[in-house]
């Protein structure tokens, strides 16, 4: 395990420990099946997984998911990266709720995060390893013309709204368009983006995705709905992140997105599967 300096990390769970889910939920906990045996590390013992969780275990598992999550944003330098942290947070419980669901392909470890709530100027998309802490890619991502200039502002998952739609995508195969190698998306946050596919939501690159038109228009291009990225770097990470990785575009605190995605006990039950399944291995 990475080790990092003990100040930072206490205060990174200071922070966490007072954080709350965005999401509102049912309080039973989705049921996962149990593990054969808990996994060692140098430090601690965490509880075989059972099928609704213990306050011991929700305790044990919630620290150690705070570890995880305050190792990797340290490790893939995404403060400098100018990543927020509860952005990344928010992503990493999604990405583990859809793990639990079994929506992603087996042995992903690539989350890709769009900022929508920040200005279209900046580099607002992150590709993460977030099993290793590394930082894939980092680039600009286009919003839908109807969502806003600048900044994103509204959103909707609805045919010809030509509006970018929030929440959490899953990757699917790749297809040459008129915009070269491009990417299917399939929507998995009901309410916000299950239109995705019908409304040909993909992902591509784009012209108007760049530095360059930035500096005439004062803003970046916009597609109609689409999470565009420049040309040069579209076809490198469309091929990162294809077949059966996450996607989660963020927005603005004002739009009050509420996703059953953001759950935090069925996130935590497939993590500890994880950190299971790595110690059966290293064992």
């Amino acid at each position: 395990m990475l080790k990092f300096p003990t100040l930072t990390a206490g205060f990174l769970l200071t922070l966490f420990s007072g954080f709350t889910p965005a999401a509102h939920v049912a309080a039973d906990a989705p049921k996962a099946a149990a593990s054969k045996a808990p996994v060692t590390s140098d430090s601690h013992r965490l509880p075989a997984l059972a099928t609704a969780l213990s306050p011991a275990e929700r305790s044990s598992y919630l620290a150690a998911f705070e570890q995880h999550v305050a190792r990797t944003y340290i490790r893939a330098g995404l403060t400098a990266a100018a990543l927020p942290l509860p952005v990344y947070r928010q992503a990493l419980l999604g990405f583990y709720n859809l793990q639990q669901q079994g929506r992603i392909k087996a042995g992903c470890h690539t989350l890709s995060i769009a900022d929508f709530s920040q200005s279209s100027n900046r580099e607002r998309l992150w590709v993460v390893d977030v099993a290793a802490g590394r930082l894939l890619h980092h680039t600009l991502v286009a919003h839908g013309k109807n969502t806003g200039e600048e900044y994103a502002r509204n959103f909707s998952n609805v045919e010809g709204s030509e509006k970018s739609s929030l929440g959490f995508y899953v990757t699917g195969p790749t297809y040459q368009g008129k915009h070269g190698l491009s990417l299917r998306l399939q929507g998995v946050d009901a309410g916000y983006n299950t239109n995705a596919a019908s409304r040909a939501i993909v992902v591509h690159g784009a012209d108007y995705v760049s530095q360059a038109f930035v500096s005439r228009h004062g803003r970046l291009g916009r597609s109609q709905g689409c999470p565009a990225l420049p040309a040069a770097e579209s076809a490198a990470i469309i091929r990162t992140i294809k077949g059966g990785t996450v996607l989660y575009i963020h927005g603005p605190a004002e739009v009050g997105y509420r996703s059953a995605l953001l759950e935090l006990d069925a996130a935590l039950l497939a993590f500890a599967r994880e950190l299971q399944s790595q110690g059966a291995q290293a064992g």
